[in-house]
């Protein structure tokens, strides 16, 4: 939780504690409202049992003084709601994306591909947890203390021993209340957070999974899977529910105790002529009000324990000692665009190395393929040259370089907004450019909004081959001389693979080119073919070789 407030204080300092200033003026103004009222109604009936008294009463002070409070009361009130959640978007926004850069670090990327979820719910559930941290305990905690004080010195203006036990009783309970509330509520949190995770996965899954699960017959399990999580969510939401009503409880006894107590300070003080009537009246009221500065805990309470475990697990990530460091690069000797020496790569967990013993030289302008079959090392190779993995063993050198994986990533946002992310200050010319070479100038060109036409969830709107030409743009217009290559053409049909792979050579000009395939159709615009078996170089055979022709027939075809 520390790296969270260190990152309030750091960002939003100033809002951080204006926002809690302004919560406490609110509930002072408030006070003062409730306390002033009650003496001027009680010393305005007083004055009105003698006409000598009546006209000598000054009715316009304490009018202009609640005039004050009211307006003081709706103006912090409305400055307090703009400044602290303003200050928490924007922190939070910050977590997000602090989060994200963690979570895109090398290595780090390659572990949350296993569990994509994971980055999901720490984008959404943790960070939205987050939220309660400021807005529903620390600011109400630090106005309830301020409104306390302020409270008990008004107090202490009439007397100061009575200054001091209302001090005692209201920081005291104030304190205890919501510690016990904090122990009850610590468990039905811990069973929320759960349920709720699990409620969102299965729901995702049984959206996005409805044509599998129906064919393997599993949807009505997953549907009473759903309902399950759902339960257990509302279970938990019921304890924790009770458990803000037992607090409401506590401070509404312990509110009646204190005015109870009040009434008979105040009688036993206006008894011994220290306070007059009105006076009394100001105590009392002030008394009764003694708790309401702590009513906004009652949801921070309950929400605190799930607001920890958010912070548990965001922390570490925005911690810059939990960042890997980075990974070493060499530069490759000059004519090279890629220098592997005595590489070996494993993968966390794996008993055996993912790559072993790799030495390899790639030319500047050379096309290599990595041929082999399905799970021998091409894409961890990949990964390597690229940067993403660190080597247990051996240097890697190699120049900038692009990936393309097997998935086509493309996002929710318009045409320029996907290809923007290959070269954010390219304007207009060069992404229809970057189009042309890949196909799909035509196409853009024939839709109503061009550049503007917005994309749905992944991609929707476009075919399989365009999705992937629209890849092809963005990679062009990535300024990097080394193109790695994963599948480039994998599950398109053979006519609009040949003519993605046809763009793609045109496109490279003199960039090197590194592909991983075991299709026969990308590997036939390779210079040179490298076989990769069991995480090892076991072959290689340069275009005009006997055995590269032999190598390109024992791949798959179309």
């Amino acid at each position: 939780m520390g790296a969270i407030l260190r990152l309030f204080l750091a960002e939003r300092r100033g809002a951080f504690f204006a926002g809690a200033a302004l919560a406490a003026l609110t509930l002072l103004a408030g006070a003062c409202l409730l306390a002033l009222s009650g003496w001027f109604i009680t010393a305005t009936a007083i004055a009105g049992m003698s006409v000598t008294a009546a006209l000598a009463f000054d009715v316009f002070a304490p009018s202009a003084g609640i005039r004050l409070a009211a307006l003081t009361r709706t103006a912090a009130r409305y400055g307090e709601r703009l400044v602290t959640h303003d200050a928490a978007l924007a922190v939070l926004a910050g977590l997000r994306e602090r989060l994200f850069r963690g979570w895109a670090a090398p290595e780090a990327a390659g572990r949350l591909a296993d569990r994509p979820a994971r980055l999901l719910f720490r984008l959404t559930l943790d960070i939205d947890a987050l939220d309660s941290l400021y807005l529903r305990v620390l600011v109400p905690v630090i106005a309830a203390l301020a409104t306390t004080l302020g409270v008990a010195f008004l107090i202490g203006l009439f007397d100061a021993r009575l200054a001091l036990a209302f001090a005692f009783i209201v920081l005291g309970v104030g304190s205890l209340v919501p510690l016990i509330a904090l122990r009850a509520a610590r468990r039905p949190s811990r069973r929320r957070a759960h349920a709720l995770e699990v409620l969102r996965a299965r729901a995702v899954d049984l959206v996005a999974g409805q044509t599998e699960l129906i064919m393997t017959g599993r949807l009505a399990a997953a549907r009473e899977g759903l309902a399950a999580a759902d339960r257990r969510l509302a279970e938990a939401d019921d304890a924790l529910n009770r458990v803000e009503t037992r607090i409401s409880a506590g401070f509404a006894m312990a509110g009646t105790l204190l005015l109870a107590l009040a009434l008979l300070a105040v009688a036993a003080l206006n008894g011994a002529g220290t306070i007059d009537a009105p006076a009394a009246a100001l105590v009392l009221l002030l008394a009764l009000a003694a708790f309401d500065p702590f009513a906004a805990l009652r949801r921070g309470v309950v929400e605190l324990e799930r607001a920890l475990i958010a912070a548990r697990r965001v922390a570490p990530r925005l911690a810059p000692a939990a960042a890997p460091p980075a990974i070493p690069r060499a530069t490759p000797g000059a004519g090279e665009a890629v220098r592997l020496r005595d590489v070996e790569v494993r993968r966390e967990g794996a008993p055996l190395p993912a790559l072993t013993d790799i030495d390899l030289a790639i030319a500047l302008g050379e096309r290599i393929a990595l041929v082999g079959m399905s799970g021998a090392g091409k894409s961890t190779l990949l990964a390597a040259i690229a940067g993403e993995i660190r080597p247990a063993r051996g240097e890697v050198a190699a120049l900038p370089s692009v990936l393309l994986t097997q998935r086509t990533e493309l996002f929710r946002d318009t045409l320029r907004g996907n290809l923007l992310i290959a070269d954010p200050e390219a304007d207009d010319e060069r992404l229809l450019a970057a189009l042309e070479a890949a196909g799909l100038g035509a196409v853009v060109a024939s839709l109503p909004g061009g550049l503007d036409t917005r994309l749905g969830e992944g991609g929707l709107g476009l075919s399989g081959g365009q999705a992937r030409r629209l890849a092809l743009a963005r990679l062009v217009l990535a300024p990097a001389p080394l193109w790695l290559l994963d599948e480039p053409t994998e599950g398109l049909d053979g006519a609009t693979a040949r003519d993605v792979l046809a763009k793609l050579a045109q496109a490279a000009g003199p960039r090197s080119l590194v592909l991983a395939t075991h299709l026969r159709r990308e590997a036939e615009i390779a210079d040179r073919l490298i076989v990769i078996a069991e995480g090892r170089v076991t072959g290689t055979s340069r275009r005009g070789d006997p055995g590269f022709a032999a190598a390109l027939e024992a791949l798959r075809p179309d």
